[in-house]
Parts: structure tokens; C-alpha cells; sequence
């Protein structure tokens, strides 16, 4: 399987800059509020007046592969879904930008809270993608050590992390560090009281931390103009501090705003709000048909903003990359899709009894009597079988 697409490392073209071929901002396409753009969809070079980066073709080329291998990683774990080898499985198909630019714009010193859904940012933060799939395969609650590449672990219960992350940043400035915290959440998540009492205390204690929000415009089947009358970064200044929004699909864009946050975090001034206005591009789970709220029209309009297409058009246009470099890593992704599928294989069967055994510390009757009644209908299945 190859996705739009894959890269090795190319020698770096040091004379080779992104400042070439760049043009003024145009207004983003679409009505509502200005995004903060870099890269148009079709793969041209912009400039901004507050946010401006410079990357080397090197980096940018690091970039691509960090998307395409992100990509390749999640579509393996949903294929190892509809196989039957993993519970559930959360895409983040279209969402490549957003996480890539974000995780990359981060020190090693900072701090991640994630959702469910932030492969990408875990890729950045160093954690093995075979370790996100043990908890959906039921066989463990994490896979990884938190403190180990500052990433926690995943956050199912809807935007609670939010309030996990405020209170790890308002620690990090009474200890007198300088690191800066980073909380992930979705357009749905935003209408958690949760993420309102984070945004609250945040602000009030002035904790370093940005709010990072990508905005998928669907929260399960839910759209945005069901949950809000303001665009969702406008809500920061009722919380007395400031909030922006970017383009969710363009990684440079991502990149420079999160680097500017997370700096402004670092010096003292509180918290930001980012959104990235993207897209969900499959379903919100493997247990979710997208095809019964969405059109077709939309999904597709949407196709043509691709990340990781616009990238490897700007990185062809300005020679950054040849064919060998793409085929270099198509290859490299076959063999993570490889890596991932022997893994999964070869994990344990997920022990179906487990989850009684820790509802409470001293045991209970009730809970053994349903443990009894559940391990005999297990056992039934085998007995057919015989």
C-alpha cells in the first residue's frame, strides 16, 4: 500500500530555501475569519505578516516524511481493525498537518496531553506507533511511559485533559521551569464543561499552556454549527486571553503559530488558544459511517486540500525533492506497515475476565457472581466449537 506519499531523506540542499517563490497572504477560501496560512492548497509559498518561517528544503522534506509516515502508520491500524485484530480504532486521516506541524514546533522539555487520536504528536514525541495500538487491542492501558517522552498517555473521557494539562502548567511555572505545556482536544471537546473550567483557572493563574484544538468540524455526527454561534478560537477572549486560528492543513502554518504560542507561554504571558481548522477525512472511529450525516460533495471539496499533497507539490515546484527521494519513502512506509502488522500479530489475546478484577479493592460478591455467569459464556463458545 502506498499513500500520497512517502519519503527517505534526500542530501540536503542548503542553498535551497523556502523563501523562494513566496507571495502576500490571500485571504483564505471560504467565508468566516482569516486563517493563518503558509501554504495554499495548491502547494504555493505565502507570507504572513506575524508569523513567518524559514526552513530548509532538509527540514521540510523531515516534515513530509513525518506526515506520510504518520499517515501509513494509521491506515494499517484500521485496516488491523476491520481485520478483526484491534477493538477500535480512532483515524486521524486529514489531520496530518495539524499534529505534525504542532508536535514539531515543541522542546523536549515540554509536556503533552493528548486525546485518543494524536499519532502524529506521538510519532514527534518519539513513542513507538506500535505502542498506541496494546490499548486498542485491549491487552494494556497505555503501552508507554509518560514521563519517558513527556507525551501522556491517551485520554478517553472527552476533554479532561484539558483540566490535566492546566494543572501540570501551573506546576511547571511554581517550579520556575520554562517548558510550556500543550493540551489537545477536538471542535466536540469544546463544548465539555471541562475544557471551560481549564480555560478558566489557566487564565486566572496565568499557566503556561496552549490549548490546542484541532477542529475537525464534525464531532462525531455532530456539526459545528451545532455546538457554536462564534468561530471556536473567539471563545479565548471571553476567558481574557487571546486565541487564533490557522489552517489546519497547512503544516508550515501549524508549525510557526504553535512554535509563537508555545513561546509566549514560556515568557510568562498565560495561555493560547489555537485552532486548526481542518478536516476529519474518514470516520470519527471505526465504529462511526460518516456516509449517514456527511455529503460526499463536502468530503470531497475537502480531498483537494490534502497536507501532504500540497507539500510534495511546493517541495516539486522548488526541486526539493527528486523521484528517488519518493520512492526512498514509499519504501520506508511499506516496511512500517510491515513492522505494525507483526506486532499486532504477534500480541497476546486481550484477557476478557480483566475487567472485574480491579472494580473493587476488596472484592465483591455481586461483581464475582457476574464474573461466573460471563466465564461460562465464554466457555460456551468452545463447547460449540467441540
Amino acid at each position: 500500500m502506498t499513500v500520497e506519499s512517502t519519503a527517505a531523506r534526500k542530501p540536503r540542499r542548503s542553498s535551497k530555501r523556502t523563501s523562494a517563490a513566496k507571495t502576500p497572504a490571500k485571504k483564505a477560501e471560504g467565508s468566516g475569519p482569516q486563517l493563518v496560512q503558509l501554504l495554499t492548497p495548491e502547494g504555493e509559498r505565502v507570507e504572513h505578516p506575524e508569523f513567518q518561517i524559514d526552513l530548509s528544503a532538509d527540514e521540510l522534506r523531515g516534515l513530509y516524511r513525518d506526515m506520510v509516515l504518520t499517515r501509513r502508520f494509521d491506515a494499517e491500524a484500521t485496516a488491523l481493525q476491520r481485520q478483526g485484530e484491534l477493538g477500535l480504532w480512532a483515524s486521524l486521516l486529514g489531520q496530518e498537518a495539524a499534529q505534525i506541524g504542532s508536535g514539531r514546533a515543541l522542546r523536549d522539555d515540554d509536556y503533552v496531553f493528548p486525546t485518543y487520536r494524536e499519532h502524529g504528536v506521538a510519532w514527534c514525541r518519539g513513542v513507538d506507533p506500535t505502542n498506541l495500538l496494546g490499548m486498542f487491542r485491549g491487552v494494556n492501558h497505555g503501552g508507554w511511559d509518560p514521563n519517558t517522552n513527556n507525551f501522556h498517555l491517551y485520554t478517553i473521557v472527552i476533554g479532561s485533559q484539558t483540566l490535566h494539562a492546566t494543572g501540570y502548567a501551573m506546576g511547571v511555572a511554581k517550579d520556575g521551569a520554562d517548558s510550556a505545556v500543550i493540551a489537545y482536544f477536538g471542535d466536540g471537546a469544546s463544548s465539555q464543561g471541562d475544557v471551560a473550567e481549564a480555560f478558566t483557572f489557566s487564565a486566572v493563574y496565568n499557566a503556561p499552556v496552549v490549548f490546542f484544538c484541532q477542529n475537525n468540524q464534525w464531532a462525531i455526527s455532530e456539526p459545528t454549527e451545532k455546538q457554536m454561534r462564534v468561530p471556536l478560537y473567539q471563545r479565548a477572549q471571553g476567558f481574557g486571553f487571546p486565541g487564533i486560528r490557522v489552517d489546519g492543513n497547512d503544516v508550515l502554518a501549524c508549525l510557526a503559530v504553535t512554535r509563537s504560542a508555545l513561546e509566549r507561554a514560556r515568557r510568562g504571558e498565560g495561555p493560547t488558544l489555537v485552532e486548526a481548522f481542518t478536516y476529519r477525512m474518514g470516520a470519527h472511529t471505526t465504529s462511526d459511517d460518516p456516509t449517514k450525516y456527511r455529503a460526499d460533495e463536502e468530503t470531497a471539496a475537502w480531498e483537494a486540500k490534502d497536507p501532504i499533497l500540497r507539500l510534495r507539490t511546493y517541495m516539486e515546484k522548488q526541486e526539493f525533492a527528486d523521484a528517488a527521494y519518493f520512492t526512498a519513502l514509499d519504501e520506508e512506509s511499506e516496511a512500517l506497515g510491515k513492522r505494525v502488522r507483526e506486532v499486532v500479530r504477534t500480541m497476546p489475546e486481550p484477557d476478557r475476565l480483566a475487567i472485574f478484577d480491579h472494580v473493587y479493592a476488596d472484592g465483591s460478591p455481586l461483581v464475582d457472581e457476574e464474573r461466573a455467569q460471563f466465564a461460562a459464556y465464554q466457555a460456551s463458545f468452545a463447547e460449540e466449537g467441540n
